[in-house]
């Protein structure tokens, strides 16, 4: 378990340039957040190494590193069910 937590970090800290201060679940009612942050990297759940996948159709199962009001950030847009 530790190994797979350790190659999905590893995978994710070689894609930033800088370690998000804040995340958040953009669920519905809050996908907004994401259109209005610079995003660095936007990354689909299922290239990341061990991630779960998003369970609901319709939600976009990424994972979004950026800005948002001049705070650096890690939003999930879709949460698993």
């Amino acid at each position: 378990m530790l190994e797979k937590i350790k190659q999905t970090t590893e995978f994710l800290s070689s894609k930033m340039t800088e370690m998000p201060k804040i995340g958040m679940i953009t669920g519905t009612g809050l996908g907004s957040l994401t259109e209005r942050t610079s995003v660095e990297i936007r990354v689909p759940y299922e290239q990341i190494p061990n991630f779960p996948k998003s369970t609901i159709e319709g939600h976009k199962g990424t994972l979004v590193v950026g800005k948002l009001a001049n705070k650096s950030i890690i939003a999930m847009e879709g949460r698993f069910h």
